[in-house]
């Protein structure tokens, strides 16, 4: 590990940590491990619950949404303040689902970052070499990975021991929705609202503990601007707010699905 000029660097390029955890979306943690011979709890899930499931997955492309492997994706992305944009970074994103994902941000500007996360390992590249990502970081990535939309409705929703029921109506940016609850083996209760005229979602909101202040955190994740891409509905724009104040954008400008990367793509050293 390197240390030299770390809390320097950090301190000047703390504000989009929450940027790139947006931007893609991804570090899976294994779902709990249970004695061999012990009974596996059954999903419950209410027939209203699952229709609209079902029609969400349609929506967003039925089997090839379920069985995409990698998504690739480049754009902009804003940190925000109180509200106020401060700036843009261009990005360039490589996930390998459930838990791999490259992030290289700052693009064309003198020192880019890449951000590699391998399930629970995490490294931060710039001109100065390599260290390991700190555990805010890692716990930021965990926790947009494992409740971003990919995940959240190719994993969690098939978790043994999840409790979905439906959870009424409401508006999310003036857009009707109809509201799935969905209690993970966790016991986060997560909030899908789904479009009420075409079925994809809208917005994903949850509420964590701090592992560290104890405090308890609100998630808002909304996703619009949707296009067809391969054959799945993507959205290209993402707002991501914590305790009600918008903290990161994301404005995706182009969208591959299913790219074969280099071995070694999610380690340290590898291209």
């Amino acid at each position: 590990m390197r240390w030299t000029s770390e809390n320097s660097r950090r301190a000047g390029r703390r504000v989009w940590v929450c940027a790139p955890a947006l931007i893609l979306a991804a570090a899976m943690l294994s779902p709990s491990q249970t004695a061999p011979n012990a009974p596996k709890a059954a999903i419950q899930i209410s027939p209203s619950a699952q229709a609209l499931l079902n029609h969400a997955i349609q929506a967003l492309g039925g089997q090839r949404f379920l069985s995409f492997k990698t998504l690739t994706t480049q754009g902009r992305a804003f940190s925000i303040s109180d509200g106020v944009a401060n700036g843009f970074i261009m990005y360039d994103s490589s996930a390998e689902y459930p838990d791999k994902r490259r992030l290289s941000y700052g693009l064309g500007k003198a020192k880019p970052v890449t951000l590699i996360n391998n399930g629970n390992q995490g490294w931060e590249i710039d001109r100065y070499g390599i260290i390991d990502q700190t555990d805010k970081q890692m716990r930021t990535w965990k926790l947009a990975n494992r409740y971003g939309l990919e995940n959240l409705l190719r994993i969690r929703v098939r978790e043994p021991g999840v409790l979905i029921e439906t959870g009424g109506q409401d508006f999310v940016d003036n857009t009707p929705t109809l509201i799935l609850d969905v209690i993970d083996v966790r016991q986060v209760d997560v909030k899908l609202y789904l479009d009420t005229q075409d079925g994809l979602p809208v917005q994903i909101s949850y509420r964590i503990q701090d592992p560290q202040t104890r405090y308890w955190d609100d998630y808002t994740n909304i996703y619009s601007d949707y296009q067809d891409t391969q054959g799945i509905e993507t959205p290209m724009h993402l707002v991501q707010s914590v305790n009600g104040e918008r903290v990161a954008e994301t404005f995706r400008t182009g969208v591959k699905y299913n790219e074969t990367y280099p071995p070694h793509f999610f380690a340290p050293n590898g291209y």
